[in-house]
C-alpha cells in the first residue's frame, strides 16, 4: 500500500456506523492501549453520541480529528485525536491507532505529519505531546520518527483496557525542533 492507497479525512466526514466499524473490527487490538476510545464507542449509539461529542468538541476547538480511509475500498482504517489541548501553556496531546490490517505502512506516520503540521501551523501551539503505554512499541517507534524527545516515563500512570496500572513513556516535540517531514 502506497500513500495514494489512502488518505486523511475530518470528522465533518465520518459516519458513525463506520467509526463503530473499526473499533469493533479492532476492539482486540485496541483493547489495552485505548480502553476509554472503546469504552465510548462500542454500540452503534455509543458511537454515535462519540461523534457527536467529537464534532462539538472541534467547533469549540477542544479538540481535533483526523481519519485514514482506504481509497479504493472508502473504508475508514486509522484515527488520531488531538486532545488535552491547553492554550494557556499552549500544548496538546495525539492518540492514534490504525486498523490492524494496515499496520506498518505508513499510515499512522502520515496522520502524525498532518496533525503536526495542523498544531504548529494552524493551531499555533508550542508543545505536542505522547504518552503510550509502555508496552506499546511500536507507538513509540512514531514518536521518535517524528523528532519527538522521550521526557520520562510516568509510573502507573495508565490503566489499561484489563484495569492494571501501566508506565507510560512521555514524548514531547516543541515547534522549534519540528521537522515537516
Amino acid at each position: 500500500m502506497s500513500f495514494t492507497d489512502w488518505k486523511t479525512d475530518r470528522i465533518q466526514n465520518i459516519l458513525p456506523e463506520e467509526f463503530y466499524k473499526l473499533i469493533d473490527k479492532n476492539k482486540t487490538h485496541i483493547g489495552k492501549t485505548f480502553p476509554v476510545t472503546l469504552a465510548n464507542s462500542d454500540s452503534l449509539e455509543k458511537a454515535q453520541n462519540f461523534i457527536s461529542l467529537s464534532l462539538d468538541k472541534e467547533k469549540n476547538k477542544e479538540g481535533f480529528h483526523f481519519y485514514a480511509r482506504d481509497v479504493k475500498t472508502n473504508e475508514l482504517i486509522g484515527y488520531l485525536c488531538v486532545k488535552t489541548i491547553d492554550y494557556r501553556i499552549s500544548k496538546c496531546e495525539f492518540g492514534y491507532f490504525v486498523d490492524e490490517d494496515y499496520q506498518g505502512k505508513g499510515i499512522t506516520s502520515k496522520m502524525v505529519s498532518d496533525a503536526l503540521e495542523f498544531c504548529f501551523n494552524e493551531l499555533m501551539l508550542n508543545k505536542v505531546f505522547i504518552c503510550t503505554s509502555e508496552i506499546n512499541v511500536a507507538s513509540q517507534r512514531i514518536a521518535l520518527k517524528h523528532n519527538f524527545k522521550q521526557e520520562g516515563i510516568l509510573r502507573d500512570e495508565f490503566r489499561n483496557g484489563d484495569g492494571t496500572l501501566q508506565n507510560s513513556v512521555y514524548f514531547g516535540l516543541l515547534k522549534s525542533e519540528y521537522i515537516k517531514s
